[in-house]
């Protein structure tokens, strides 16, 4: 069910429970009793949406880099699969018309630290960081969690910056931010 309504979010169908679970063959109480309510069946969902988008982001990486730490222009593998995993949600359509059609619920969803996706998001960005680190390619300043933590937060404010701040969504600006904020500034000690 969970990749049923992940599909409606990628179509830009409104994922409306009675519609839902009448597509899905059962009563809306069956669903309820499943997956939850509305929004436990979105957050999951976007995480669903979120973790495909990063395991294809993953494998593009190594189809071109294979295990290299850094690419031929000295990126760090952690930087640019986060680079791509912003450019491919960016560029979602159902996923824009799901923030444009319901903005407050998006964000709660995506966003909350208790909730079904940004605690899921970290953690999963976390071992993304922690492969680099492990394979030599880094030592973060910070500890993987803070990092990790400040990672998400700054790319959700510039993926999100027209929902959250009526600014048009820099994913340049992210990148070269993030990348500021995992390898330090040149010249700066640590």
């Amino acid at each position: 069910m969970i990749r049923s309504a992940a599909r409606w979010i990628e179509r830009g169908v409104r994922v409306d429970t009675s519609a839902f679970a009448q597509d899905m063959g059962i009563s809306r109480s069956t669903l309820f009793r499943r997956v939850g309510n509305r929004e436990d069946l979105l957050g999951d969902a976007l995480h669903y949406l979120s973790e495909r988008t990063l395991a294809a982001a993953k494998r593009s990486w190594e189809r071109e880099e294979g295990d290299a730490v850094r690419n031929a222009a000295g990126e760090l593998r952690c930087l640019a699969i986060m680079r791509e995993y912003r450019s491919v949600l960016a560029a979602s359509a159902g996923f824009r018309r799901f923030l444009d059609d319901e903005p407050v619920l998006a964000i709660r969803l995506l966003t909350d630290p208790d909730g079904r996706v940004q605690p899921r998001v970290i953690a999963a960005h976390v071992e993304l960081l922690r492969r680099d680190v492990d394979d030599g390619g880094f030592v973060p300043a910070v500890g993987l969690d803070s990092l990790c933590y400040a990672i998400v937060r700054l790319g959700e404010a510039f993926l999100y910056s027209d929902v959250l701040a009526s600014r048009t969504p820099d994913l340049d600006a992210a990148s070269t931010l993030l990348g500021a904020l995992v390898t330090g500034i040149p010249g700066r000690p640590r």
